[in-house]
């Protein structure tokens, strides 16, 4: 086939695509933002200039998810971000426990592929707007470098998800640069005077041992003077490529423009770092290793940060500020790296806690001068210190299911995304995204449907926690183990341990509480307790006395000696864990927070979970037995523990736990939603970090939906997600539902917090 030259120049095919809601960038803000959106019914296109999905998070740069567990090292308990984001953790653990990223790119692909409402264009950048007028987007033109076509996307609503801000920054919106001074937000982390510092990109790379002596020679552009700088004295041969974050660049530089030239001079370093591994001498063991895999992008933290209609600050992060449209929450350290990157003699980052995670309000998500722009990602409205916890990506994904959501309830009534700031479409936002599993601190889901309201829920049983059963475990009490227990107001209960001393030597026990409700830092003590441990083994009861407290979590905090063992138990329950004052250094997690100038930060010290197969509980007995398992907790509003349990948690020795819907009379049922326990306290990094187990402990594997004539309506026999919205093939007409749920294990009780019938 010939094709003769054309009087003019030719032009590259156009395709017109007019959809509801258009989303640029498909790291995991914007998956999770289409996903959401496509599942209320919206009509999406999903564009992503890279061959995959998922950003930094990407096999293309390979870091891990991570968000408010901030890896289990904070204070931050049953803190993991819910929704679909959640879903898509759960599936990696099941499918991709080891943390292989190329399989993650398969489950981010895969949960796109699965929704017939987006419309997925890799290897699609978008490059230009138009408008209707100046402050509403018309359209977006995006171009394919793999089929050579242009794309003009057109909707009533945007999303920008690109990292980098293109659509807003081309549709003219106000964005930040650098950090701004101190006095602008009375920040006291900030600088005295604005910078154009930034935070730089990192470059991973990957080694990888041969039976047999591989050579090296590195490549012209290879820095040679990596032993000259401060930062790489600490390396060694077996180091990681992939857990070095701080081979870092750029802050210092224009993050956007300079993007190349920053990649070059990590790719220099990166090099640079393999030749001196290889070639030095200094380093053992070193003969068989390769370099198997060198990143060619670098993971970017931060750029522009458009203005929404209210800029989050360093003080709504440390103080936890309430806001009445919170729709997503953070909890990663304040985390502020110097702008010289691995060129710097600076340590390569200052990591500043809060005692609990904090709201993030719907005005961030919104830009203040389009109206039909919704932001996602890491560069939505935050200040320069702000961002420096909000940038994660779980956080970042987080809240663009919340966009979704909005932009689905936007869809749905013709509203522009400010107009969701209405008080009752605010509630009626939050109310969907936490009946799909967004779990808003503080904000309960109110079962607002006519079934619930008329409906009686009973259970065949509820734990009465009388004990932790013994085991054959022991751990020594030569440092702290505290117990979180959600206990009843009222007096608090006696507790009886079992210990084992070598000596004699002295206990001391306290009670404590955090100072704020829903934080889970014990800086209050109720109640002190002390006696001199004699040799031998023996069960000892702790009775603080007639001291009231509170309904909510306390912690039992045992001290003692290396002289002194304490009994732990086997059994795990919903909403109970044990906490360490452990060091975790790669949260800047040292035992204690301390502050030695006025910069806004608290003091504290930490108290964090170990991971399985540790973290047991205490072997313990209270008496009276706190009631905080029971039925109400199902239609409560919380599907996490936040204040207390709010799960119900059947007895260890139902033989069939079930849960039981009934009403006055017959009732049109379509389905039912039901809130499992995938232990939100556990951190589930995507990618490099193996798990434990391929599934959470505490989720209920098997359950059956049952009539009353015990005609089987649902069964499922592998879950292990946290939400599971089960819709009949047709309606049912009934007057009862049983949910019959078996326990996970011999050692874990089935739990459940929270079901719902829905109507058609």
């Amino acid at each position: 086939m010939t094709f003769t030259a054309p009087s003019t120049f030719r032009n590259n095919k156009l395709e017109l695509v007019e959809a509801d809601f258009v989303i640029v960038g498909g790291g995991l803000a914007g998956t999770c933002a289409a996903v959401t959106a496509a599942r209320a019914g919206v009509k999406v296109v999903l564009v992503q200039d890279r061959p995959v999905l998922g950003g930094n998070a990407s096999s293309e740069v390979r870091l891990w998810a991570l968000g408010a567990t901030s890896h289990m090292g904070n204070n931050n308990r049953w803190s993991r971000e819910g929704g679909v984001i959640d879903e898509i953790l759960l599936d990696n653990l099941y499918r991709n426990r080891e943390g292989n990223a190329v399989i993650f790119d398969t489950i981010l692909l895969d949960k796109v592929a699965q929704e017939p409402n987006i419309r997925l264009l890799l290897n699609t950048a978008v490059f230009a707007v138009s408008a209707t007028d100046g402050n509403r987007l018309r359209s977006v033109e995006a171009f394919c470098s793999q089929n050579s076509t242009q794309y003009r996307l057109s909707a009533p609503l945007f999303c920008d998800a690109s990292g980098d801000g293109i659509v807003g920054f081309n549709a003219g919106a106000a964005f930040r640069a650098g950090s701004e001074a101190a006095g602008e937000f009375g920040e006291k982390l900030a600088p005295p005077a604005a910078t154009e510092d930034r935070l730089g990109h990192t470059l991973f790379f990957y080694s990888k041992r041969e039976p047999f002596p591989v050579s090296y020679i590195a490549p012209s552009y290879a820095r040679r003077d990596i032993e000259s700088y401060p930062r790489f004295k600490d390396l060694a041969g077996d180091s990681s490529g992939c857990r070095l974050w701080w081979i870092e660049y750029g802050g210092n530089r224009d993050t956007v423009y300079e993007a190349e030239d920053i990649k070059w001079e990590l790719w220099r370093v990166v090099y640079g770092i393999w030749d001196r591994i290889k070639n030095s001498g200094e380093f053992e063991d070193v003969e068989c290793l390769t370099l198997e895999w060198v990143g060619l992008i670098a993971g970017k933290r931060e750029s522009r940060r458009f203005d929404g209609h209210y800029i989050l600050r360093q003080q709504d992060v440390v103080e936890q500020t309430q806001f009445p449209d919170a729709v997503a929450h953070g909890g990663w350290a304040i985390d502020i790296h110097p702008p010289e990157g691995v060129f710097s003699a600076e340590k390569p980052c200052s990591q500043w806690h809060s005692k609990g995670v904090y709201q993030i309000p719907y005005r961030c998500y919104i830009s203040k001068d389009i109206e039909n722009l919704f932001f996602a990602g890491r560069l939505i409205s935050a200040t320069h210190i702000a961002f420096g916890s909000t940038r994660v990506m779980l956080t970042c994904a987080l809240g663009g299911q919340a966009v979704g959501m909005a932009a689905a309830r936007c869809v749905n009534r013709r509203l522009l995304p400010a107009q969701l700031l209405d008080r009752d479409r605010m509630r009626d936002l939050q109310n969907r995204l936490n009946a799909a599993g967004q779990s808003i601190p503080g904000i309960p889901y109110v079962m607002e449907n006519e079934l619930m309201r008329a409906a009686q829920v009973s259970v065949s049983s509820a734990l009465r926690l009388e004990r932790l059963a013994p085991s054959r475990l022991w751990r020594s009490l030569g440092s702290p183990i505290a117990q979180l227990l959600p206990l009843d107001a009222g007096i608090l209960p006696a507790v009886t341990l079992t210990l084992r001393a070598r000596r004699s030597a002295r206990l001391t026990c306290l009670l404590s509480v955090s100072d704020k409700p829903g934080n889970y830092t014990p800086n209050i003590d109720l109640a002190a307790w002390s006696r001199e441990i004699t040799a031998g083994q023996q069960d000892i009861e702790i009775d603080f006395g007639a001291i009231e407290k509170p309904a909510g979590y306390a912690f039992l905090i045992v001290n003692g000696s290396a002289d002194i063992d304490v009994m732990l138990s086997e059994q795990r329950v919903t909403g109970i864990v044990s906490v360490f004052n452990h060091n975790n250094a790669k949260v800047s997690n040292f035992g204690k927070q301390v502050v030695d100038d006025d910069i806004g930060i608290e003091e504290f010290q930490f108290w964090t979970p170990e991971r399985r197969p540790g973290g047991h509980n205490l072997a313990l007995g209270l008496r009276p037995a706190p009631d905080a398992f029971g039925a109400a907790n199902l239609v409560n509003g919380y599907t996490r523990p936040w204040l207390g349990c709010n799960a119900w948690v059947a007895d260890f020795d139902d033989p069939a736990p079930c849960v039981t819907i009934s009403w006055d009379r017959v009732r049109t049922v379509r389905g039912v939603r039901l809130h499992f326990d995938t232990d939100f306290d556990h951190a589930l990094e995507s990618v490099l970090m193996s798990h434990p187990e391929d599934r959470m402990p505490f989720c209920v594997k098997s359950y059956r939906i049952r009539l009353p004539d015990n005609t089987l309506a649902h069964v499922e026999r592998n879950n292990y997600q946290t939400l599971r919205v089960v819709e009949f093939d047709r309606p049912v007409e009934t007057d009862a539902l049983v949910i019959e749920v078996d326990h996970p294990s011999t050692h874990v009780p089935a739990a459940l917090f929270a079901v719902e019938c829905y109507a058609p």
